[in-house]
């Protein structure tokens, strides 16, 4: 059974049955058996159906919302617009994935040569639980709008969601008169993925999640010859150079660092402030964080909910301590509060240093730590010395370190004097341990084609 607990109050909400060995098979199957038609279709008819699915997600806004909330502890405040940035998801491929896919036609010796994508069968997506409905739908859209079909394994601890995903688009195929198993949720425990990820009839498999784990997907797709896209962790650096404009970049670095409770794979983690600034910087910091308020997700005034489970809050405190214990300071936060649930407070380091436990790993929380930095080129130094490489930014009025900041910051995604976020418009991932290939925009849907080239004499 898939138990999932409240992170509100350590409650068990409901138990969900898994699929034995069999019944996954047969499930992968369903997928499998709808392809064909799928594949068959124009581009039109998946665009309208990608539109019936985003309208089935709107519909259910509110239900989901709260659903995201009681399930890993979003606030209603952003749940809502995660729904929506999931339907905007759809309808974006939905008009233009047809263009994205365009043949191509290159010059050769031949009267007519060109590159026609098409798609590779049935995707295995495995996903976390950060964020249900995004993340699911970063994966469906450009693969469902490339003529795939999919099966979802979505984490433990949100099988609500999952079932309200498989709901949505279900209804929308029955409402266009498409195939009705063209997305096939597989409820799972994870020691079972193994086997649908070897399984012969999946041709691809999309995986969002630690650094950990997807090295060892990365393994057993890479020994089953088959593609595999990989959006990892993250240990975001956030510049800020003495003549950005504070007031926006602490705004803005408050913001990504505190989005879901902080647990975000792109949120700023890491912020690198240079010295002629750097306390005032902190002041600006502590006077937004002690702002917020921290408490039930399904409060509209809540800002920071709860971590969606106990162990994540565990090891983000065991994070924190041996932070401190290195030599940093805790201006805010940094206790393990009591009562139920799984909260953590906002909390605040600086003087976190290379080395030291907050700037070395990735956190997952609603903690901010703030490293020194000499210049421009010691900011940069230190915003590259991380293992990860999946986002960075920089705040500074200066052309010249802007250009140079985006040239040579080690990451999958730069943003200068703003925010690093995630837009089905744009190429998103990593590069080192922050993952392999891209999502999103046009070099996300071509991840899951077969770049087939043809020539004709």
């Amino acid at each position: 059974m898939l138990q999932t607990i409240n992170p509100n109050n350590g409650q068990v909400i409901r138990e969900y049955p898994t699929l034995t060995d069999a019944e996954c098979s047969a499930h992968i199957q369903r997928a499998v058996a709808a392809f064909p038609q799928w594949r068959d279709t124009s581009f039109q008819e998946r665009a309208t159906c990608l539109r019936a699915i985003a309208a089935a997600l709107r519909l259910q806004k509110d239900k989901l919302a709260q659903l995201m909330a009681t399930e890993m502890g979003k606030p209603l405040k952003e749940g809502g617009p995660e729904v929506e940035k999931a339907a905007w998801c759809c309808e974006h491929y939905a008009d233009h994935g047809e263009a994205y896919l365009a043949r191509e036609i290159l010059p050769s010796d031949a009267s007519l040569s060109y590159v026609s994508y098409e798609p590779l069968g049935t995707l295995l997506g495995i996903l976390p639980w950060n964020a249900p409905l995004w993340l699911a739908f970063r994966y469906l859209a450009p693969a469902l709008m490339a003529g795939n079909t999919c099966v979802l394994k979505h984490d433990p601890g949100v099988p609500g969601c999952a079932a309200a995903i498989a709901d949505a688009v279900a209804q929308a195929c029955n409402q266009t008169d498409m195939p009705a198993d063209i997305m096939v949720n597989l409820p799972l425990e994870n020691q079972q993925v193994e086997a649908v990820i070897r399984d012969p009839r999946i041709a691809g498999v999309s995986f969002t999640g630690s650094s950990k784990t997807g090295r060892l997907i990365a393994g057993l797709a890479g020994a089953e010859l088959k593609h595999a896209v990989l959006e990892l962790g993250g240990s975001d650096p956030c510049i800020v150079m003495a003549d950005a404009d504070l007031q926006a970049a602490t705004d803005i670095a408050t913001l990504s660092r505190i989005i879901n409770a902080g647990q975000s794979c792109i949120a700023a983690k890491r912020i690198i402030v240079e010295n002629a600034v750097y306390e005032e910087f902190i002041q600006l910091l502590k006077v937004r964080l002690e702002r917020l308020q921290l408490g039930d997700p399904l409060q509209p005034e809540t800002d920071i909910g709860p971590l969606a489970r106990d162990d994540l809050r565990q090891n983000l405190h065991r994070q924190v301590t041996e932070t401190i214990a290195a030599g940093a300071q805790c201006l805010l936060g940094g206790t393990l509060p009591a009562g139920p649930g799984f909260f953590y407070p906002v909390t605040l380091l600086t003087d976190v240093m290379p080395g030291m436990c907050a700037f070395r790993e990735e956190t997952f929380g609603p903690v901010m730590a703030v490293t020194p930095a000499a210049d421009f080129e010691h900011a940069l130094a230190l915003a590259n010395d991380t293992t990860y490489g999946l986002g960075a930014s920089i705040w500074t009025t200066n052309k010249a370190h802007a250009e140079a900041a985006a040239i040579r910051l080690n990451a999958g995604q730069v943003a200068i004097n703003g925010i690093v976020k995630t837009d089905p418009r744009l190429p998103s991932g990593g590069i080192k341990g922050s993952g392999l290939g891209r999502e999103l925009g046009p070099h996300g849907i071509k991840e899951f084609v077969n770049a087939k080239q043809v020539w004709i004499k």
